[in-house]
C-alpha cells in the first residue's frame, strides 16, 4: 500500500454486524402486510443498503412513511434476537483499536437504531465518531457522509479506508477519494461486490490486518 493508512470507516449492516436475516425478516413483514403473498426473500435483497426511503419509495412513495413506521416498529422489537455477530470482526476491530487506528462507523441507518446494534455486539467502545442517516443530507453513495466522517476524525481521504458489503459504501468511498474494501461475506455474493472494483476484497475481516502490514 503507497499511502499510509491512519483512518478507516465502516459501514454496519452486513459489514460490522449480520443484520441480515433481521433486515430481510422485516422487510418480508412489511411488505406481507401491505402487499400479501407478493414478494419472496430474494425480492428483498436489492432493498439491502439503500435506505428505507429509497427502498419503500420504488414500491409505493405515497405509503412511504406509513411502511417506515412498520418497519421500524418490528425491526427494534426482533432486533437482538436475530442480529448476529461475523467472525473476526471484535478481534480485527480491537486489533486497530490498540494500533492507533482511527475509526468511524458510516450507515444509513437510525443514529438510535445503529448504537443498539453496536451495543449489542459490544463493539460500540471501539468508534470515535457515528455518521448516520439523520446526521447529512445526502446518504452513501454520496461522499458526504464520509467526509463528515474525516471533518470529525481530522483525517483525510488519501489517508482513509471505506470497508462495506455494498456497492454505496465503495461508490461512496471512491466519490470521497478513499481507498475501497469490499466485504466478501455481503449476503449478494463475492462477485456483487467485486463488480464495483473495490481496491481491496476481504474474505475476513481479518484480512485487514494483513492489507495494512499489521
Amino acid at each position: 500500500m503507497t499511502n499510509k493508512i491512519t483512518t478507516i470507516l465502516f459501514d454496519l449492516d452486513g459489514t460490522l454486524i449480520d443484520t441480515n436475516e433481521l433486515i430481510i425478516t422485516t422487510y418480508l413483514h412489511t411488505l406481507e402486510k401491505y402487499y400479501p403473498s407478493k414478494y419472496q426473500r430474494e425480492d428483498v435483497l436489492p432493498f439491502l443498503g439503500p435506505t428505507l426511503h429509497e427502498a419503500f419509495g420504488s414500491i409505493d412513495p405515497d405509503q412511504v412513511e406509513e411502511m417506515i413506521l412498520e418497519y421500524r416498529t418490528f425491526n427494534i422489537a426482533n432486533h437482538d434476537r436475530l442480529v448476529k455477530e461475523f467472525i473476526g470482526v471484535t478481534e480485527t476491530i480491537r486489533t486497530l483499536k490498540e494500533k492507533g487506528y482511527k475509526l468511524g462507523v458510516v450507515t444509513t441507518k437510525r443514529h438510535d437504531v445503529t448504537i443498539k446494534g453496536l451495543r449489542l455486539m459490544n463493539l460500540e467502545p471501539f468508534f470515535e465518531v457515528i455518521v448516520a442517516y439523520e446526521h447529512v443530507s445526502k446518504t452513501k453513495p454520496d461522499p458526504e457522509p464520509i467526509f463528515k466522517a474525516l471533518e470529525q476524525l481530522d483525517s483525510s481521504p488519501e489517508e482513509t479506508m471505506m470497508v462495506g458489503d455494498n456497492y454505496h459504501d465503495i461508490l461512496a468511498g471512491k466519490n470521497a477519494g478513499t481507498v475501497t474494501a469490499g466485504c466478501a461475506w455481503s449476503i449478494k455474493g463475492r462477485e456483487y461486490i467485486a463488480k464495483y472494483e473495490p481496491d481491496y476484497i476481504l474474505e475476513n475481516m481479518a484480512d485487514l490486518l494483513t492489507i495494512l502490514g499489521e
